[in-house]
């Protein structure tokens, strides 16, 4: 299953419909939404841009390619992470002593790694 597959259920069950209550409202059948939503099928560029404008998110959130991520420290702050860049923060933190160490000095931690992969 893709994170688009993912992302299209979750954001038609977190809007209280049905695969067939969303496929009329984009004219697809219930099939083609199963179909997206298990990953058996493919959007064209045309519905995607459609399914994200119907949600009112971005297309790169859509599909999975960036994720808009705010700072805790402050509201007006946000970048940009990939998919995979998250996971890599969720995998960090399942191994909490070197989470704390690249949290407690970052750069002194990468630092570090760089010279034991060379």
């Amino acid at each position: 299953m893709t994170l688009f597959s993912k992302r299209l259920k979750e954001l038609r069950e977190s809007a209280g419909l049905t695969q067939q209550e969303l496929g009329n409202n984009l004219n697809l059948t219930k099939s083609a939404i199963c179909g997206y939503e298990k990953g058996n099928r493919t959007a064209p560029l045309e519905m995607l841009v459609a399914i994200a404008n119907y949600f009112k998110v971005d297309l790169d959130y859509l599909v999975g390619t960036e994720n808009y991520v705010v700072s805790e420290d402050k509201e007006d702050y946000g970048i940009r992470a990939s998919s995979l860049e998250i996971e890599l923060l969720k995998e960090l933190r399942k191994h909490s002593d070197l989470y704390n160490k690249l949290m407690d000095d970052p750069k002194r931690t990468i630092e570090y790694m760089e010279k034991k992969i060379r």
